[in-house]
């Protein structure tokens, strides 16, 4: 599966039903038929707008459509992305909100790379914005680095993450949803080992693959029956002519999507014929809850094939982090070294991602925290996505998770306060005395 010519092939076929749904669309609008209304035009003309619609989303992607948020004084506020780190695969962002005084609640989200852009966490970003500040981590679609800036596996993954809380500072808090929790969890304990002025204030992990064999789910049964040279051949290819970063070798999205749709292919058919009944009858929109949720979905991005591989031979299969035997560029990561930051997991009882258990394994690990900074939530009735974007998210968890914050915080805010004068003197600018 490895050549070009097969990336290549497979975005042919995307972009071939692209134009026959443009093409239908075209043809069941056409004024020419209008004079003869028949309902065989308008099913061709929805079958090809949603289907049009549908392989574009495929390749582009999505804004971040977070304009503004309403502040303590009654008015909207302006919000604008700015970058803080920028780096080949992946940039640390930062929400900020015009002429709002700063939050003294800062979070940190550690978004997944597993198929989809750092948008799946919109809603999230969005619940958050009124009363926090918060920064995110901005995964690069893997097709469009070249070759030239070298590979990106898990470990470099992790070192991202340490840069990351390195640069945000010790009062920051972190929350990591799903994918990224085990090496978030990593990431912490490299922290506290080696540079402990820089561990975060709290760390929240939400629905996370921490011990993968603690709750057996599909998603673990595919990765221990199939062996990594099989693996390898199955879902790994090279990057077309297409695209900037041609010859790297990726886990395409589009494969992923792939499984994503097979896995509920019958909830997922049964959403596309409603949806083309609805475009039939008028009554569909383009912001409608449809293509509000699809538009996302769809919209999926290469991995570097190291980090998809590695992820699966390190984390499902040789459960590094959860035996406590992780490697991080030389070093082995001890997560009981984990002693001075609160630690929160989140799960949904009906995750069939990562099953109840997975994440909750995170606490066991952190055998040199103290029982009064360990915290767990189960969500009764909630699955994968509910817990960190849907109304189990809303109506509980986040209160939740905004609490447990809140009862730690003030602990690294000295260390915090000398961390940011120090950075600004520096650069030139007036030292801050204390803490934001």
């Amino acid at each position: 599966m490895r050549y070009l010519a097969t990336y290549d092939l497979m975005e042919t076929m995307r972009n071939t039903n692209q134009w026959l749904g443009a093409t239908a669309k075209a043809i069941g609008e056409a004024p020419a038929f209008s004079a003869f209304p028949n309902p065989l035009f308008q099913m061709l003309s929805a079958w090809g707008e949603v289907t049009e619609r549908s392989f574009a989303r495929m390749v582009a992607k999505p804004d971040w459509g977070i304009y503004s948020v309403v502040g303590e004084d009654g008015r909207d506020h302006v919000v604008s992305i700015e970058t803080l780190v920028e780096r080949p695969f992946g940039n640390l962002i930062h929400f900020k909100v015009q002429g709002r005084k700063e939050k003294a609640r800062r979070v940190f989200l550690v978004a997944p790379m597993s198929g989809h852009y750092a948008t799946l966490l919109r809603s999230t970003v969005a619940s958050l914005l009124p009363d926090a500040e918060v920064y995110i981590t901005d995964w690069h679609n893997a097709r469009d680095i070249p070759v030239s800036e070298g590979k990106f596996d898990i470990e470099d993954y992790t070192l991202y993450l340490v840069d990351f809380m390195r640069e945000l500072g010790p009062d920051i808090n972190v929350v990591a949803v799903c994918q990224p929790a085990p090496l978030t969890l990593a990431a912490t304990a490299y922290l506290a080992e080696l540079d402990p002025e820089a561990q975060p204030n709290t760390l929240t992990l939400i629905g996370g693959p921490i011990d993968p064999d603690a709750a057996p789910t599909d998603v673990t049964d595919f990765g221990n029956r199939v062996t990594m040279g099989q693996l390898e051949e199955l879902v790994i290819q090279r990057v077309g002519f297409k695209y900037e970063g041609v010859g790297r070798t990726v886990y395409p999205g589009l494969m992923q999507l792939n499984s994503f749709m097979t896995m509920n292919a019958e909830t997922h058919t049964k959403a596309f014929t409603d949806q083309i009944w609805a475009v039939a009858r008028g009554e569909a929109g383009d912001h409608d809850k449809h293509n509000k949720f699809y538009d996302e979905y769809l919209a999926v991005m290469d991995m570097t094939a190291e980090f998809y591989l590695s992820t699966v031979e390190r984390i499902f299969k040789d459960l590094e982090i959860a035996k406590n035997e992780f490697i991080v560029d030389g070093h082995k990561v001890d997560i009981g070294k984990i002693t001075d930051v609160a630690v929160k997991t989140v799960e949904g009882s009906k995750d069939d991602i990562s099953a109840p258990g997975q994440c909750y394994a995170a606490l066991a690990l952190c055998t040199g925290l103290p029982e009064e900074k360990k915290a767990h939530h189960l969500e009764e009735g909630a699955g994968h996505y509910g817990i960190f974007a849907g109304r189990s998210w809303r109506d509980n968890i986040r209160p939740l998770v905004l609490n447990f914050m809140d009862q730690n915080a003030g602990r690294h805010a000295e260390q915090a306060a000398k961390k940011r004068s120090r950075k600004a003197a520096a650069k030139g600018e007036k030292p801050q005395l204390k803490a934001v």
